[in-house]
């Protein structure tokens, strides 16, 4: 306990000061960023950009030693990683607009072409007799070990200028997400706000790489802001606690990490994370399953995705029935009348039919 202490109030050395500090500026930035993919409905993008950055990695690390570098420049890494996210960005974008395939299916085809490939290109690293191989493996699950001032200064930099453009592009994004034909019809060229999003996505996975590697990157991105929303029924005010929660997640796993050097510190900050949403799972106060409030709108959630599905079936205006978020009241867009003809076809609820 004395050294986990220690370690929270930067007293565990240099290195874990600057560890813990770069992590709560990612987590920060990833749950503050991450929260638009969540309300977007398209988590599984953000997987298919962080698997898209290994052979990016790769790629750099070999440029560089061709030009007569050991190789392991974080900023040439990244760059390379950057270049490979962006092109699999592209490629989803590309294949769910242009062909038949469902998007899911572009983001399996994407992930798993890109993963392997860098796969094969960290084997053929291995067997170079230039340069410094060992470590790059650590772009998968992150590795702090021997961080630097600059790396922590990348991180810091990086982190501050995705911040800075999740406030500016809030509100736009906000409105894609929770409504992308409304948006269209007020002037907003969708797709670019699509792309900005998914940018913003993969400049929070790139600078993360360093920390907890291409796998957990996207826990950071989800996590915080599905716990975050236990909390609220604002999307700003999930946006920032999303935000708060992925640097308390980050800075306490840190924490936790340089007190047992033997725990990795990207695993740890997940965990954390993950801590964070199963305590506000069961006991945030208006959503929370084990309260009252809770369960009387869990209750009321499970009916309204009955109602939904009613509605498709009774409706087929898109623009109405399109507007199913998770996050819209039902009665935002349908009239009392409405609802009820939808409870007439469900029948009475368990806890009516049961008295």
């Amino acid at each position: 306990m004395d050294a986990f202490l220690s370690a929270l109030f930067l007293g565990s050395g240099y290195n874990a000061a600057l560890v813990g500090i770069g992590a709560a500026l990612l987590g920060f930035a990833a749950g503050a960023s991450g929260t638009f993919l969540f309300l977007r409905k398209r988590a599984l993008v953000s997987d298919a950009v962080a698997h898209a950055t290994l052979p990016g990695v790769g790629l750099a690390f070999i440029l560089m030693v061709s030009l007569g570098f050991d190789g392991r420049s974080l900023i040439g890494l990244l760059a390379g990683s950057a270049m490979t996210a962006a092109i699999g960005l592209i490629l989803v974008e590309w294949m769910s607009r242009k062909t038949r395939l469902s998007e899911d299916a572009a983001i399996g085809a994407v992930l798993s072409v890109f993963f392997g490939s860098g796969s094969v290109l960290l084997t053929v690293i291995q067997t170079m007799s230039q340069g410094r191989q060992a470590g790059l493996e650590g772009f998968l699950l992150g590795s702090t070990a021997g961080m630097l001032f600059q790396d922590a200064v990348v991180i810091a930099i990086g982190g501050t200028l995705a911040v800075a453009a999740t406030f500016v592009l809030r509100r736009p994004m906000t409105l894609v997400a929770f409504d992308p034909a409304y948006a269209a019809a007020s002037g907003y060229d969708v797709r670019k706000i699509d792309l900005a999003m998914m940018g913003l996505v993969m400049a929070v996975t790139v600078i993360g790489l360093k920390l907890v590697g291409l796998i957990l990157i996207v826990a950071m991105l989800i996590i915080p802001a599905v716990t975050a929303r236990f909390w609220t029924e604002k999307s700003d005010t999930v946006i920032w606690s999303a935000g708060i929660l992925g640097a308390v997640s980050g800075y306490v796993g840190a924490a936790i990490s340089a007190s047992a050097p033997a725990l990795p510190t990207g695993p740890i900050i997940v965990l954390v994370s993950a801590a964070l949403f199963t305590a506000s799972l069961f006991f945030a106060p208006a959503r929370g399953v084990a309260t009252d409030a809770g369960r009387a709108l869990a209750a009321k959630v499970a009916r309204d995705e009955r109602r939904w599905d009613v509605a498709r079936e009774v409706h087929h205006d898109v623009s109405l029935t399109g507007r199913y978020d998770g996050l819209t009241p039902i009665e935002d867009v349908f009239t009392p009348d409405e609802i009820a003809q939808f409870d007439d076809i469900i029948g009475k609820p368990a806890a009516v039919e049961g008295g």
